[in-house]
């Protein structure tokens, strides 16, 4: 596999620390709100990544962190008149059933700032023994320019960062480009632990460096996130990491590109800010998947509804082809695959090779996702008269082995009926019997408005539920 390392600017072949182990860290949401579809995007690719290494056989470690400690979470406390821990633990319930909505898996640990404050505070302290951090009233600072990879990661020059850099007011800091590692308590209400410089609090980067050095170790192997963070966030990572800790920190650094509305820039302002609940309301969570699957990770992205739409016509087509194969491989017919079938099965092996091919390829899901259909269409091609059991079940487990890397099609294939329906399915194939055709069509119009579709088959009839 070749992943695109921002660190480096180009394809690298991937070479983990471990021989057959992967470890990976993915930066996870500030937990005062719904997530929106920005948001998604990281949460959604790199929940394939893990996916598609562990398909290629990597026992992988994955981490994704909740920022749990911060202002937004702090302000947001304060409007809704509870605690901080409160806010965070509400969202961090609510970020579960919409990553669950959008099939993204659990990360093996899901470690929080409030968890962590010991790490954080023995890491902030190596980095003061070392001459690379200081305390100001209570505040405790990076020293930028002591690092001297500082910009590596996002291609910054320090004396261009240093012309645009400012010292905001209350700050304490020796130098403009100096960033914050822990914060004193500045009011009575803010949420604060004591600490060898007083009551105060982790500030915002150092927090991804002591969880990820707590549960992964000094090095990573692939340390990922949306585009926005490239800089300062994982720049500052990369810095107080390696002063720490006197290794690289991550071998890998993925970043995706950013979503655009209707070709907008999503803002709040504008009125064009979706969170993934509000726009679960009209589209099920895996057609929100495909949809950010649809284009390569590294390229922007633009939602619209005519796009989601799209998008929801792609994942009808491969739901549809499930279904069929599922049914026919429960009332197909006995025996051996003809020769057709065996032709057909056989060319699946190509589709494969391109689908491994396009997901090694920096984890190509779009091209993936071409190969996907080009199976669906020769499978769908060699049922359309019937198929015997066992191509469909092979076809079936084919289809499934690719869209479990993508995270699509795992809703449960369950055509299971209440008898109310039964009975209407029943009664139409007796009027059909009796030659009764006009009701036969009228019992089909009412399923139609039950969102049952039903489709006759050599093998008899099929009920699809909408």
């Amino acid at each position: 596999m070749r992943i695109y390392n921002t660190l480096t600017r180009k394809k690298e072949e991937f070479v983990p620390i471990k021989d057959g182990e992967v470890s990976i860290y993915v930066c996870g949401p500030t937990v005062y709100n719904f997530f929106h579809i920005g948001n998604a995007r990281p949460f959604v690719v790199f929940d394939t990544l893990r996916k598609y290494m562990e398909y290629s056989g990597y026992k992988v470690k994955f981490i994704q962190n909740f920022t749990d400690v911060d202002d937004k979470i702090i302000n947001r406390a304060r409007e809704e008149g509870i605690t901080a821990p409160e806010v965070s633990e509400k969202y961090i319930g609510e970020y579960y059933k919409d990553a669950a909505a959008l099939n993204v898996r659990k990360a093996d640990v899901h470690p929080r700032v409030s968890e962590h404050i010991d790490d954080i505070i023995a890491f902030v302290q190596t980095l003061v023994d070392k001459g690379f951090a200081y305390e100001a009233d209570g505040d405790v600072y990076f020293s930028t320019r002591k690092f001297d990879g500082y910009g590596k990661l996002s291609g910054q020059n320090i004396d261009d960062l240093e012309s645009g850099a400012r010292i905001a007011v209350g700050e304490v800091k020796q130098d403009p480009l100096d960033f914050a590692l822990w914060k004193a308590r500045k009011t009575d209400d803010e949420i604060a632990w004591k600490s060898p410089w007083g009551m105060g609090r982790p500030g915002w980067h150092i927090e991804c460096s002591a969880m990820s050095k707590k549960h992964l170790g000094d090095t990573i192997d692939i340390h990922a996130g949306g585009q926005d963070l490239q800089f300062p966030h994982h720049e500052n990572e990369i810095a107080q990491s390696e002063c720490c800790n006197g290794v690289p920190f991550a071998h890998y650094w993925m970043h995706n590109g950013y979503i655009t509305i209707d070709n907008e820039k999503m803002s709040k302002s504008k009125g064009n800010f979706f969170t993934v609940r509000d726009i679960l309301k009209d589209y099920k969570g895996e057609v929100m998947r495909f949809f950010l699957l649809s284009g390569h990770y590294r390229s922007p992205i633009n939602f619209s509804d005519t796009l989601m739409e799209q998008a929801k016509n792609g994942l009808a087509r491969m739901e549809n082809c499930k279904e069929n194969l599922a049914y026919l491989a429960e009332s197909g017919s006995d025996g051996d695959m003809t020769g057709e079938e065996k032709d057909a099965f056989n060319a699946y092996e190509k589709y494969r090779e391109e689908f491994k091919k396009a997901m090694d390829d920096d984890l190509n899901t779009a091209d993936a996702i071409s190969a996907v259909f080009e199976l669906i269409t020769t499978a769908n091609t060699a049922v359309k008269d019937g198929a015997t059991k066992a191509f469909a079940k092979a076809s079936l487990e084919t289809l499934m082995e690719f869209a479990d890397v993508l995270g699509l099609l795992q809703g449960k294939n369950d055509n299971e009926i209440d008898d109310e329906i039964q009975k209407l399915v029943d009664e139409r194939q007796e009027a059909r019997k009796s030659k009764n055709f006009a009701r036969a069509d009228e019992i089909r119009d009412i399923l139609k408005e039950k969102g049952i579709t039903l489709k006759d088959t050599p093998q008899g009839v099929q009920i699809i539920k909408e």
